[in-house]
C-alpha cells in the first residue's frame, strides 16, 4: 500500500520524540487528576500525600518532575552542551533557565507543562518542516538508483551497474516503472515517460528512435534501448540534484535578518529578565518569589521559536511550491527577489515564440538553398539548422568537403567558400557591409539574404570580374508560442509593471510578434552584445526595491541571464548553460509559470512578514501582561509554543500551489 501513515514516515529520532511526548503527556495528566480530585482538599481518597515531611514532595508534584525530565531531557542536554562550547543564549538555554526557576519556585506542574509543550512545537515543527522538505525532495526521487548495461551491444548480456559507471557511448536498457539513469538517444524501441519530476508536467512524453531522452524521467510502458550521451556526473538529473541540496544555502534577507536579530535580541532578553528579577526586591522592597516568578515568565515568552524557524520555513515551503510546478529556484534569495520583480525582459526566439523555424520561400537561383545550406553547414544557430532542414527534405545531402574557410561573422550571419566561390549569408546589417543594399524584402519573415563572389579569373574581361553580388534570400519564419499571450496576461496579473522583448530580428516582425502577445516595450535590431547593454540600462533605472528579471532559453542568453537581477531560463530540461547560469530553471517551455512562480514569491514572503508581525505583537502583549502580573506561565506557553504553531502552520500555506492558466 502506498497509503502509509505519517507515524511509519518518521525518522528514528522523531519516534523517539513522538514516545517521550506521549509518556511525558501521561504523566503530567495523572499527575494532574491527582493533584485536583484525590488531594488532601478533594472530595475523594487523598493519595497525593506527601514524603519525608516535605509538605511540596506530594505524589502530583513528583509525577510533574518525572513528566518534566521525561520531556525535557533533551532540551537541557542540548543547553548544557552549548553552554560548555559557548553557545549560550538560545532558545534551549531560555526554556531551560525559565523552567529550573519554575521547579525552585516549586511551580512543577508548569514548570512541567512548559517543557512538554515545547517538546509538543519541536516536534510539530520537526513535522512541518519535514512536510516542506518532501515537496523539495520529491525532487531526490529521481536519483536513479542503476542503469542496465548492454555489455556487447544489441542482444548482448545486461549487466545492473551504478549509473556512474556507465560511460559516452554504452547502451543500457530502460524498462517500465524504471528511471531513465543517464541522459542520452534512444537508438530502438519506444516508450512513454512521466516527466512530472522535472517538469511539473502531468502529460506523459512519448519517446521513440532518434529522441533524446533525458535522466530522471519515469519510463511508463515499452522498452527502449538508450545510447548514453553524457556522463552520470554531467546528466540531468545530477545537475538538478546538486541545484536542489544547495538551494537551501542561499538565504533570503529577511531570513538573515531574523537569524542576526536572534544572535542579539536573546542576550538582551535574558539581561532584561534578569533586572526585572532583582530591580524591584532590590530597590523597592517587592517580594522575591513574585517578581523572579514574572522574570521567568519573561524567559519562556520571549523565546524566538516563532520567528527563528517559521520564517525560513516559509521560505523553504515556497521553494518547495516551485519545484511541485516544474521550478526550481536556486536559493531563498532568488525567491525573495521574484517577489520585487516589476520588469521582465524576454529574448524573443525560442522564449515568447517556439524557436523553431521554417523556410517558407527562396527567392534567387536555382542553386541559392544548395550555397546557403552548405555555408551554414557548421553553424548551430537554429535558423542554420531551418535552411540545412529544408535542403536536406529535398533528398540532398550536404558535402562537407565542399565547404572551407568559414568565418563566423558575430550578429550578422556566416561567410565560407563553397566550390571556391565566396558566400555570405546573413542579415540586412552583413549585405550593407558588403556594400550591397537593394535587397529583397518580405515583411513577414525573417530574410537570411546571400551574396557571392565568384572566383576572380585573371582572362575575363567583364569589369565586376571577382566583385561581390547579391544573390537572393531565403525567407524563415518562427511561430509565436501558443503559451505566450496568457503568459504575458498571468504577468499583469501577478502584479508585473512592465514587459519588454528584446530581439536581433526586424522591427517589422518583432513589433508584429510583440503586438500579438501584448509585449509593452520592444527592442529590435539588436547586437548579442547590446541585449547587455539594454538590461543595464532597464536595472539602472529601477528605483526602491523593483527588481528586473530576464528570460532566456539559458544557451545564447548567458550574459544577460546573469546580469540580471533574477535570471529565468525556459525550456532548461538537458540544458546545461540552463541551469548554470539562471537563478531560476523553468524545467519546460510553459512561460506561463513565470508568472506562477513570481505569484508564489510574493505569498511566500507576505506569509514570512505575516509571522514576524504575529510573533512580535502577541509576544509584546503577553509580555505587558507578564510584567503586570495578570498572565501567568500558562498564558507564557502560548506566547512561545502556541505561536510556533500558529507559525507554522502558516508557513504551510506557502506550499500551496496555483495552477498555471
Amino acid at each position: 500500500m502506498e497509503n502509509t501513515s505519517w507515524i511509519s514516515r518518521l525518522d528514528k529520532e522523531e519516534k523517539k520524540a513522538l514516545a517521550r511526548m506521549i509518556t511525558a503527556a501521561v504523566i503530567f495528566t495523572a499527575g494532574e487528576i491527582i493533584g485536583h480530585f484525590f488531594s488532601g482538599s478533594g472530595s475523594g481518597a487523598n493519595i497525593d500525600i506527601a514524603f519525608a515531611g516535605h509538605e511540596w514532595l506530594t505524589v502530583s508534584n513528583i509525577l510533574f518532575i518525572i513528566s518534566y525530565i521525561t520531556a525535557g531531557w533533551s532540551t537541557l542536554a542540548e543547553a548544557a552542551e552549548n553552554i560548555i562550547h559557548g553557545r549560550m543564549f538560545d532558545e534551549t538555554f531560555l526554556m531551560s533557565v525559565a523552567t529550573i526557576g519554575a521547579l525552585c519556585l516549586r511551580q512543577f506542574d508548569e514548570a512541567a507543562g512548559v517543557m512538554l509543550f515545547y517538546l509538543v512545537g519541536e516536534l510539530f515543527e520537526e513535522l512541518a518542516e519535514d512536510r516542506s522538505r518532501e515537496s523539495i525532495s520529491g525532487l531526490m526521487d529521481i536519483r536513479p538508483d542503476y542503469a542496465v548495461l548492454l555489455e556487447g551491444g544489441i542482444g548482448g548480456t545486461e549487466k545492473r551497474v551504478d549509473p556512474s559507471e556507465a560511460a559516452v557511448g554504452d547502451l543500457i536498457v530502460v524498462r517500465p516503472g524504471e528511471k531513465v539513469p543517464l541522459d542520452g538517444e534512444v537508438v530502438s524501441g519506444r516508450a512513454s515517460l512521466d516527466t512530472s519530476a522535472l517538469t511539473g508536467e502531468s502529460l506523459p512524453a512519448e519517446v521513440e528512435t532518434g529522441t533524446k531522452i533525458f535522466s530522471g524521467c519515469i519510463d511508463i510502458d515499452g522498452v527502449v534501448t538508450v545510447k548514453v550521451s553524457k556522463p552520470y556526473g554531467e546528466s540531468t538529473v545530477s545537475k538538478i540534484l546538486d541545484l536542489v541540496e544547495n538551494a537551501g544555502s542561499k538565504k533570503a534577507h529577511i531570513e538573515k535578518f531574523i537569524t542576526r536579530f536572534a544572535r542579539i535580541y536573546t542576550p538582551v532578553v535574558v539581561g532584561a529578565a534578569a533586572i526585572l528579577a532583582v530591580v524591584p526586591p532590590l530597590l523597592f522592597g517587592q517580594l522575591w518569589h513574585t517578581w523572579v516568578y514574572r522574570a521567568l515568565l519573561f524567559l519562556v515568552i520571549s523565546c524566538p521559536c516563532a520567528l527563528v524557524i517559521s520564517v525560513p520555513l516559509s521560505f523553504f515551503g515556497g521553494l518547495g511550491a516551485a519545484s511541485k510546478a516544474g521550478v526550481l529556484v536556486k536559493g531563498s534569495n532568488y525567491l525573495e527577489a521574484l517577489a520585487d520583480v516589476d520588469t521582465v525582459i524576454f529574448d524573443k526566439t525560442g522564449t515568447i515564440t517556439t524557436g523553431s523555424f521554417k523556410v517558407t520561400d527562396v527567392v534567387g537561383p536555382d542553386d541559392l538553398l544548395d550555397l546557403t545550406a552548405h555555408v551554414e553547414h557548421y553553424s548551430n544557430h537554429p535558423i542554420s539548422a531551418a535552411i540545412r532542414d529544408a535542403y536536406e527534405a529535398l533528398g540532398h545531402r550536404i558535402e562537407a568537403s565542399r565547404v572551407s574557410d568559414v568565418e563566423e561573422i558575430p550578429g550578422k550571419g556566416v561567410r565560407a567558400s563553397v566550390d571556391g566561390r565566396t558566400v555570405w549569408a546573413g542579415n540586412a546589417k552583413l549585405m550593407n557591409d558588403l556594400g550591397l543594399h537593394d535587397l529583397n524584402s518580405d515583411d513577414a519573415a525573417t530574410l537570411v539574404h546571400v551574396a557571392v563572389r565568384e572566383p576572380v579569373d585573371v582572362d575575363a574581361v567583364m569589369a565586376d570580374a571577382g566583385g561581390v553580388q547579391y544573390y537572393g534570400s531565403v525567407s524563415i519564419e518562427d511561430g509565436v508560442k501558443p503559451c505566450s499571450p496568457a503568459a504575458i496576461e498571468r504577468l499583469r496579473g501577478a502584479g508585473v509593471q512592465r514587459t519588454v522583448m528584446l530581439t536581433g530580428d526586424r522591427s517589422v516582425i518583432a513589433d508584429r510578434v510583440a503586438a500579438s502577445v501584448g509585449i509593452d516595450v520592444v527592442r529590435s535590431e539588436l547586437m548579442p552584445a547590446d541585449k547587455v547593454d539594454i538590461a543595464e540600462e532597464i536595472i539602472g533605472a529601477e528605483t526602491g526595491k523593483s527588481k528586473t528579471a530576464f528570460v532566456g532559453d539559458g544557451i545564447n542568453d548567458a550574459p544577460v541571464l546573469a546580469r540580471a537581477d533574477v535570471g529565468i531560463a525556459m525550456g532548461a530540461l538537458g540544458s546545461e548553460a540552463a541551469v548554470e547560469a539562471a537563478d531560476v530553471v523553468i524545467m519546460d517551455d510553459n512561460l506561463v509559470k513565470i508568472g506562477q512562480v513570481i505569484g508564489i514569491a510574493r505569498r511566500t514572503r507576505s506569509i514570512a512578514r505575516q509571522n514576524v508581525v504575529l510573533a512580535l505583537v502577541i509576544k509584546a502583549a503577553i509580555l505587558v501582561l507578564g510584567a503586570l502580573g495578570i498572565a501567568n506561565m500558562w498564558a507564557a506557553v502560548f506566547a512561545d509554543v502556541g505561536v510556533t504553531i500558529i507559525a507554522v502552520i502558516n508557513a504551510m500555506r506557502a506550499l500551496l500551489v496555483a495552477k498555471p492558466e
